[in-house]
């Protein structure tokens, strides 16, 4: 076969590309009137959808943000109310121990204030008996020298000068 040169890149117009050519035109005016705005609604709509879900995404994370602040805020108050409750706890401790120590000197105070008055009484129960038994002594001791005994008031008189001389601490008349 041999092909010339004029032969090779010329177009034959015949029946057959002019019944492709309407056949063409047929289907692109079928597609363009009832294919391509369907695809064009379906993309749209689906364009629409995911706009509308990261819209809502952008949402919920902008609540998420908020709400994890709010949380935040929260704790924060909490930790300030815990310190708080610890310092008063602490303020409150230390207080009660003041107290506990002042009932616990009052006390002391008292006890020893008691036992102060106590020995005091003791004392002066001791000073009494040691009066009395003088006064016996006394007596006896003017029995002996007298060689009698006094009658009931002198006898009485005598006991009480000489307590008092014993309590003064004067032996001596």
């Amino acid at each position: 076969m041999v092909f010339l040169a004029g032969e090779a890149g010329v177009i034959d117009i015949n029946g057959t590309v002019i019944v492709e050519l309407i056949a063409f035109v047929a289907m692109m005016a079928v597609l363009a009137r009832w294919v391509y705005p369907e695809i064009v609604r379906l993309a749209e709509a689906r364009q629409r959808l995911i706009a509308d879900q990261l819209s809502e995404a952008e949402k919920s994370r902008a609540e998420a943000e908020e709400r994890l602040k709010e949380a935040e805020a929260k704790l924060n108050d909490a930790r300030k109310t815990a310190q708080t409750m610890i310092d008063a706890a602490t303020k409150s401790g230390e207080q009660l121990r003041q107290e506990l120590r002042q009932k616990a000197e009052e006390e002391a105070k008292r006890q020893t204030e008691a036992a102060r008055k106590e020995i005091e009484a003791e004392r002066e129960r001791a000073i009494q008996s040691v009066r009395g038994e003088v006064a016996g002594l006394v007596v006896a001791a003017t029995e002996k020298v007298i060689g009698e005994t006094l009658d009931a008031s002198k006898h009485k008189q005598l006991i009480e000068r000489a307590i008092a001389e014993v309590a003064s601490g004067d032996g001596s008349r």
